[in-house]
């Protein structure tokens, strides 16, 4: 199963994100955890210093942007 983290502060951006993860996932129909990461010192021990990003099984896929439902599914069927 793949963990998919939205790294924020609660943000519209941050939610719009954790929105189109959703979106992704329901489309993938592969098993995914989503989990919304909101404490700064976890954040920052990912080496992310920007939000909204996104992260796909610890690994740090995007910062500072809001991608795309479709963007995050071609992330989602690559790995």
């Amino acid at each position: 199963m793949k963990k998919i983290q939205i790294l924020g502060t609660g943000c519209v951006k941050c939610e719009k994100l954790f929105e189109n993860a959703r979106a992704a996932v329901d489309e993938c129909g592969a098993e995914c955890e989503l989990e919304k990461v909101f404490d700064i010192g976890r954040i920052v021990d990912l080496g992310v210093m920007m939000t909204p990003a996104l992260v796909i099984d610890g690994e740090v896929k995007a910062v500072g942007k809001v991608l795309s439902s479709e963007e995050i599914l071609t992330m989602l069927q690559s790995e």
